[in-house]
């Protein structure tokens, strides 16, 4: 039997697809982000209850094998709050863990607020990148932004609506001259567009933002970053961590961006990749 991964509505539930449906029914368990949401889809699309079971971040290794070992015989539905399973939530392990242990997989095509929110934005999309949300610290935020627009590439973000104020006035300290398309409550009653400069955009929310938000940033090759030298680096190098960088081009692009000596940056770079590694193996 496969694990079907199953995108869910962002906010209109009309968008749930016909194969979704037929399979939330024909499932005997549905692996969810959050079990009330869940819940919830079920009931506005008729389906009676299933059992379902809790699959996030927090718990993925130890609930893993246990439903890998339920879809070598039955039919185990994977659902996340909204969108696509594994964008937002560790639903990409849960891939890799059954290809592993050799248990079919099926990905149902659907909602994706990430293609949609480029489309949306006018900007080329030629080539793409999803950057998924900007680090919380602002040093990270700039750090990844100034990475990110060294491509000729659109970027498309998730971001906060605690956040999206601080993450577009980071973006402006980066590049003020960008263009940028934010989406609020795609899909939903209240959506909004706002297009326009980092600041401009930042301008035009409301207080409090609210919602679920999505940007979209053009094409654009971004010159040394501004930085305030009082930043703390650790931050900026995390972030080019996350992202698979080795330590040597840790150093060499926050050098470029005004963070200090490359060989200071290699070290501080080294002694945190070594760090995050000993505490990774004390977990």
């Amino acid at each position: 039997m496969p694990l079907i991964f199953v995108p869910t509505p962002l906010g209109n539930l009309r968008d749930v697809t016909l194969r979704a449906i037929d399979v939330l029914r024909q499932a005997e368990i549905v692996v969810a982000e959050d079990t009330r949401v869940a819940r919830r889809l079920l009931r506005a699309l008729e389906i009676e209850a299933r059992e379902i079971w809790s699959y996030r971040e927090q718990n993925a290794a130890r609930v893993t094998p246990g439903i890998l070992e339920r879809a070598r015989t039955a039919i185990v539905a994977v659902t996340t709050d909204a969108g696509m399973p594994g964008v937002s939530d560790p639903g990409s392990d849960l891939v890799a863990a059954a290809r592993r242990a050799g248990v079919p997989i099926d990905v149902l095509p659907g909602p994706s607020a990430a293609t949609s929110v480029g489309l949306l934005s006018g900007f080329s999309l030629r080539r793409f990148a999803f950057e998924g949300f900007p680090p919380r610290a602002a040093a990270a935020r700039r750090a990844r932004f100034a990475a990110a627009l060294q491509s000729d590439a659109t970027s498309i973000w998730y971001e906060s609506p605690q956040r999206i104020r601080a993450t577009l006035g980071d973006l402006a300290a980066v590049a003020p001259d960008a263009q940028v398309f934010v989406v609020r409550e795609y899909t939903k009653l209240h959506e909004q567009h706002y297009w326009g400069t980092p600041e401009s955009v930042g301008a035009q929310f409301a207080d409090p933002p609210r919602g679920e938000v999505a940007f979209a940033i053009a094409p654009y090759r971004c010159a040394t970053a501004p930085r305030n030298p009082h930043e703390d680096v650790s931050g900026a190098i995390d972030a080019l961590l996350d992202r698979g960088q080795r330590v040597g081009d840790v150093a060499k692009e926050l050098a470029a961006h005004g963070f200090g000596d490359r060989r200071e940056l290699y070290a501080a770079a080294a002694a945190r990749k070594a760090e995050r590694k000993t505490s990774l193996k004390q977990q």
